[in-house]
């Protein structure tokens, strides 16, 4: 499979908030206390995968299933992503434009490629392909997933840990991909950028960091003297970090940090951004650098992975994932099995991100897996007491033996 897509195509136009909706909604639900994995673990996602994995998902779905995943890529908010034909446009900004590597003339490295594949049994519907291939920069493959699904598997995490710089090694667990495996929508997103003003080895040092529970531990505090761009309200304040920008480039990457005043209030602030999509534009534009005092941030580096069909079912999406009711007809041309019908079964994300004082380098990657419903659930078969055997010609139906084995160590 293909690496990175490196085009760079000015000018850049601005996002849809549909996508900072749908982004908000999710973080606020992983980040929920009521979500297992939240009160104790750090987390981390990329938006953007998914937003890009869900899309493309809806490129191959039809009807109600289609309308669903348009309401809930719309942020689930007024103005929700209205037709396909907008997300696949917003798709073809973000791939182009957005996710363009900027190395070359001095800013981030970004690398970003995206794949589809299709079960050797099944014929991809053109329609589909062209946008795959137009709109999502796409490399769509056939590959044999009844007889070599593990090793399927195997190449698309080799392909995710190449294009993520080995971030991130084992997008698709074991036993995800089977035998009734149909298609696989795939992406990995990498990020790695300065800062514009890099912070001082030096200068870091160990503090303390309070945690939710009430307790602290000691962490390591980069800081500085210089002035940063901070803005102070009443129950928050934000801190933008800027990357270094290439030469030329219209882009301009940052990274944001939204520390709630309240020691715990980092629950509230994310149902906050998750229910007033004009919250984050209205607390991060404009800024200006201001001279500080105290200043403290933490290194820190988080790995994070999860299934997220749960999260996307909580935020109304449940159709894909319905064996009777999903609607994904428009991937390919009809099963040669006609009673067969797509769904999903599982939705992969694995994410990566490490600030230090030199900048930040980040990996995600999205795998949508989707699967017939011939899917065969375990059945136990033990034959562990007596039972009756027969032996039978199929077409004429004529039994040429029958017996009942009481004890198998019996040889008469």
């Amino acid at each position: 499979m293909a690496t990175a897509h490196r085009r760079r195509h000015p000018p850049l136009h601005r996002v849809p908030d549909c996508q900072t909706r749908f982004a908000f909604r999710l973080a606020a639900a992983l980040s929920s206390p009521i979500n297992a994995a939240a009160p104790a673990a750090n987390a981390a996602f990329s938006p953007l995968s998914l937003h890009v994995a869900l899309s493309l998902l809806a490129a191959g779905a039809g009807g109600d299933t289609r309308d669903q995943l348009l309401a809930v890529l719309g942020g689930g908010g007024d103005e929700p992503a209205s037709t396909v034909e907008s997300l696949h446009a917003l798709a073809d900004q973000v791939v182009r434009l957005v996710l363009a590597d900027g190395s070359g003339a001095g800013g981030p490295r970004v690398a970003f490629a995206d794949a589809v594949l299709v079960d050797a049994s099944l014929k991809m519907k053109p329609a589909f392909e062209q946008v795959a291939v137009g709109k999502y920069k796409a490399e769509t493959r056939s590959v044999d997933f009844l007889t070599q699904a593990a090793q399927v598997a195997g190449e698309v995490n080799s392909w995710v840990e190449q294009v993520t710089s080995g971030l991130i090694k084992e997008l698709l667990p074991r036993g995800s991909v089977n035998r009734n495996t149909r298609l696989v929508l795939a992406n990995a997103l990498y990020f790695k950028g300065a800062w514009t003003d890099k912070f001082d080895p030096e200068m870091t040092r160990n503090g303390e960091f309070h945690l939710l529970d009430g307790s602290s531990v000691q962490a390591p505090f980069m800081s500085t003297w210089s002035k940063q761009y901070i803005a102070s309200y009443d129950n928050i304040k934000v801190l933008k970090l800027p990357y270094k920008q290439g030469c030329g480039d219209k882009r301009q990457f940052s990274m944001y940090i939204l520390l709630p005043a309240a020691q715990d209030g980092l629950w509230s602030l994310a149902e906050k951004l998750s229910s007033e999509p004009e919250f984050l534009e209205r607390h991060i534009l404009p800024m200006r650098k201001v001279q500080i005092g105290h200043f403290k941030v933490p290194k820190f580096k988080i790995s994070f992975g999860f299934e997220a069909s749960a999260l996307l079912k909580g935020l109304g999406l449940r159709l894909p994932f319905s064996e009777e009711e999903a609607d994904l007809s428009e991937f390919v041309d009809d099963s040669p099995v006609p009673a067969e019908k797509l769904f999903v079964s599982s939705i992969f994300h694995k994410s990566f991100v490490e600030v230090n004082e030199e900048g930040t380098e980040a990996a995600a990657a999205s795998g949508v897996v989707i699967v017939s419903n011939s899917y065969s659930r375990p059945v136990d078969f033990v034959a562990d007491h007596p039972f009756l055997f027969l032996i039978r010609e199929d077409t004429t139906g004529v039994v040429l033996f029958v017996g009942h084995v009481v004890n198998p160590l019996l040889a008469a």
